[in-house]
């Protein structure tokens, strides 16, 4: 083994028994609903957030979060708007707000808004 190889073990080796070792990140819960008469799965997941100091935190999420819908075959990831109050999550068609939790503001546009009841699930 060369000098040089045994220099860059000797430095990556403690850095890899670091990183498997290191916490995982929390793992999203997931929230189950019937909407619209479907079953929906709601994942809150942190995302990156480029600026500490944004002022708009609420509910313990910041923009940069995301959540991910999963709803009659289709898996929707809609980013956190920055909209006071509430958090709301929306990609410009399709929107989720939980300001009831029992009974969550989902909707999407199709020229008019399209609204879909929510209620929680077992």
């Amino acid at each position: 083994m060369t000098p040089l190889l045994s220099l860059l073990l000797a430095l990556l080796l403690p850095l890899i028994g670091w990183l498997s070792t290191a916490a995982p990140a929390a793992a999203a819960t997931a929230e189950h609903y019937r909407c619209g008469g479907d079953p929906l799965v709601a994942e809150v997941h942190a995302g990156a957030v480029d600026a500490p100091g944004i002022p708009n935190a609420a509910a313990g999420t910041v923009p940069g979060d995301f959540i991910v819908l999963r709803w009659r075959g289709v898996s929707l990831q809609l980013p956190r708007t920055n909209n006071a109050g509430t958090p709301s999550y929306s990609d410009g068609r399709w929107w989720w707000q939980a300001l009831d939790p029992q009974h969550p503001d989902f909707a999407q546009r199709r020229g008019d808004w399209e609204a879909y009841r929510c209620d929680p699930s077992a």
